[in-house]
């Protein structure tokens, strides 16, 4: 089994060829449409689904077996038919042409596969087994959609926006320092819509050289900010 590298593809506006109109094709759909990929159906027959994604303009569909050509340009393809020889036609087309592809249930066949998705806008965790279990990986997917730290997810909004400013202000700011000013006091902040207050104080306690409220020792901080910080704040409420 071949040790995949992990990637997010930019779909917008790219042609995505899907082979095959059953339940499996039909829930490839949704998340190609979400990344602006331009879909085609190539299949004689269509689930319900898929003729409503018709009929609502969200996919082209041919409705016709696999011919070659069928994927000159073309970026990515999925292969769910349930016809193995039609599979292994579409991967020699794929690999003549540096088409990326991904056969459904045939790892050997697959130049990429579809991870399983934990999502909390506009955060995105992807989870694969490599091909080795699909019924793992959504174990894992169902089991951290209800993981207490996707949280964090919630301060994706602000932590960008103190990046632009680090950028135009061409400062160089450490990793660890990041992770250091990542408190609760910012995420209850964002939580309770007062974005630009997390803003102005993420801001001033990263490109503060001297703060008394930052860690003396970076290196102990931890996931769920800075130690100190949040120590400090757990016996402000103490008190």
């Amino acid at each position: 089994m071949p040790e995949y590298y992990p990637v997010y593809l930019n779909l917008d506006g790219k042609r995505c060829v899907i082979f095959g109109g059953g339940t499996i094709a039909e829930g490839k759909i949704k998340a190609l449409r979400q990344s602006g990929a331009q879909i085609t159906i190539i299949s004689p027959d269509a689930t319900p689904g898929i003729k409503k994604a018709l009929s609502d303009g969200e996919v082209e569909w041919q409705e016709r077996k696999y011919q070659a050509g069928d994927l000159e340009g073309a970026f990515i393809a999925i292969a769910a038919t349930n016809v193995p020889d039609v599979n292994r036609e579409i991967f020699k087309e794929c690999e003549s042409l540096g088409i990326l592809l991904n056969a459904v249930d045939d790892t050997p066949l697959c130049t990429f596969i579809a991870p399983s998705i934990v999502k909390r806008e506009p955060v995105t965790l992807a989870i694969s087994t490599g091909g080795a279990s699909p019924a793992l990986a959504r174990k894992m997917r169902e089991t951290l959609s209800e993981d207490p730290n996707l949280k964090w997810a919630d301060l994706a909004n602000v932590l960008q926006n103190a990046r632009k400013i680090v950028k135009q202000k061409q400062l160089v700011i450490d990793p660890d320092r990041w992770q250091c000013c990542i408190t609760n006091e910012l995420l209850e902040l964002a939580q309770n819509g007062l974005e630009d207050k997390a803003l102005e104080i993420l801001i001033r306690e990263l490109t503060t050289s001297e703060s008394p409220e930052l860690c003396p020792d970076l290196g102990s901080c931890d996931g769920s900010g800075c130690s100190i910080k949040n120590n400090k704040a757990s016996m402000e409420k103490i008190s």
